[in-house]
């Protein structure tokens, strides 16, 4: 289930890097809100992240990054969600997994489901091991994969099918 796309690596002299991740902020802002009706929505689906892995892995890890830094304080600043609590890990987690994603991309350039199943282990390991270092509890880390697998499974197979056939 390997899928040839089109694959950019955007950089930070270029309009189109920070015009993207403009569009995936605005994605951030509206995507949560949809996700927030089903009861505990935000923590089982992580919607953030799969916009962040599309991004990412579609433009590039800049573009990526840029996207995972401003997603959650754009988010607080008009929603007030995440609080600034969460807000520091939040961000440390979609970074990780934007440098993840676009450095895989970069170096398979291609699409698969072994690779997107790769690419979010990979980041939520690393994501999991930041978290624990910065707030020094693991409850919310162990509920990244008790509660959030369904969103585990949506990033897997929604980035897949979307970067398969969005060109």
């Amino acid at each position: 289930m390997e899928a040839s796309v089109r694959l950019y690596s955007l950089n930070y002299d270029e309009v189109k890097t920070y015009l993207w991740a403009a569009v995936f902020v605005a994605c951030n802002l509206v995507l949560p809100q949809v996700f927030h009706l089903i009861p505990q929505g935000g923590i089982i689906f992580s919607p953030l992240s799969l916009v962040i892995l599309v991004g990412a892995y579609k433009f590039g890890w800049k573009t990526g990054l840029l996207a995972a830094l401003l997603s959650p304080l754009v988010n607080h600043l008009i929603t007030g969600m995440p609080t600034m609590e969460v807000m520091l890990v939040m961000a440390m987690k979609l970074a990780v997994l934007a440098i993840v994603a676009g450095l895989a991309a970069q170096h398979f350039k291609t699409v698969s489901l072994p690779i997107l199943i790769g690419v979010i282990l990979v980041s939520k390991a690393i994501g999991c091991l930041g978290e624990l270092a910065i707030t020094g509890g693991i409850d919310a880390t162990i509920a990244d994969f008790t509660i959030g697998w369904p969103g585990l499974l949506l990033q897997v197979i929604g980035a897949w099918l979307i970067l398969k056939f969005v060109r």
